[in-house]
């Protein structure tokens, strides 16, 4: 009778222990993956304006996501942005994926420093060149963690910039100077080629010089002070970037001139001066691209590929022209945090009617 009795209890203290380790097993905070992971290395200043709006919205989403983000500034330093690759490489803790720029073509480098690693690479804003390509390979090919990239339409943005400047030229006349960025960077080189495609429909107005202002409001200013006193009869300023506009803009005001510029980006310094007309051409739309980068490396961790819903590597035509009201219906939001964009509505794993990515501003000018 006690054996029976010990028995009995014996089977229920080992059904209770299974039925522990069933419910353990069904919870899904038992199983829970570890949370996505994403290094940025940014190329440029900590203080940069631009890298900071763009890194304000790659923060977005990745709070919308859920996505753990990390930064790390390169200060335009090649050699300290490969360092921070190397860094990352030896942590002890390592992301899930590693995003980088190809600024002054240190791509290449990256993939080679990486090829060994578990880490998955992301190209944003500008990828390996053709060149690059034919010797390192595409996403997915010799460096097979290399998954993918996204880049905005640059030379539609340099095109856009300039057939809104041509526009305003004398008819059949018009003198032009241009300031691109740096020029050991693919998305300078791009938004000059938009600059001549416009000009080669335009063959009556006249490229007197193109210089490399380094996306520098103070090397565009020593530039155009010595650029506007060769050319009297220049009427018009394709700036590649709004810091190089109001350098050149500094320079002509201080010799008397009166010109028209374009300008792209997002300051909140760019955007008044669309409204108060100072810069007649205003292309931006590029800043929320870090976050639709977060919403695509969110559903390639989520087993959703974006490879199968526009391909592994995507361009993303953001740019916009922007008219006065534009500019001040984004001035208002611009700077508010979480600015009217929920980047999970981008996402195709959390909305499996989408066939793929369409990020936009839309939503911040309505």
């Amino acid at each position: 009778m006690i054996w029976s009795v010990v028995s009995v209890a014996l089977l229920l203290f080992l059904s209770m222990l299974s039925s522990l380790a069933s419910a353990a097993s069904e919870d899904p905070l038992a199983k829970a993956p570890a949370p996505v992971s994403v290094v940025f290395i940014n190329p440029g200043y900590a203080d940069e304006p631009f890298w900071v709006g763009y890194i304000d919205y790659m923060r977005d989403a990745a709070d919308d996501l859920g996505i753990q983000l990390r930064v790390l500034d390169g200060e335009r330093d090649q050699l300290k942005v490969l360092q921070h690759a190397r860094d990352v490489l030896q942590a002890q803790e390592q992301p899930t994926y590693l995003v980088f720029v190809n600024e002054h073509y240190a791509g290449p480098e990256i993939l080679r420093l990486f090829a060994d690693s578990q880490i998955k690479l992301f190209a944003l804003h500008s990828t390996l060149t053709p060149d690059q390509q034919a010797i390192a390979g595409g996403s997915r090919e010799k460096y097979s963690n290399w998954i993918g990239s996204l880049v905005p339409n640059d030379e539609d943005a340099g095109y856009l910039m300039a057939k809104a400047l041509i526009a305003l030229a004398p008819a059949g006349s018009g003198e032009m100077v241009a300031f691109s960025g740096i020029k050991q960077t693919p998305s300078a080189t791009l938004r000059e080629a938009g600059l001549h495609r416009a000009l080669a429909e335009h063959p009556y107005i006249r490229l007197r010089q193109l210089l490399y202002g380094e996306w520098s409001n103070q090397r565009a200013y020593e530039q155009a002070q010595v650029l506007l006193a060769r050319y009297p009869d220049v009427g018009l300023v394709w700036a590649a970037n709004d810091e190089m506009a109001f350098g050149v803009m500094r320079a002509a005001e201080e010799q008397g001139r009166h010109l028209r510029y374009s300008a792209l980006n997002n300051s909140a310094q760019v955007l008044r001066a669309r409204i108060d007309e100072r810069v007649s051409a205003l292309v931006s739309g590029h800043f929320i691209l870090g976050g639709c980068a977060m919403v695509m490396l969110h559903d390639h961790a989520a087993g959703v590929d974006f490879a199968d819903r526009g391909g592994k590597d995507q361009q993303a035509n953001l740019f916009r022209m922007l008219n006065k009201q534009d500019a001040l219906i984004l001035l208002r939001r611009i700077n508010k945090h979480d600015a009217g964009l929920d980047f999970r509505r981008f996402s195709t794993a959390l909305n499996p009617e989408r066939q793929g990515y369409d990020c936009s501003i839309d939503g911040l000018l309505r």
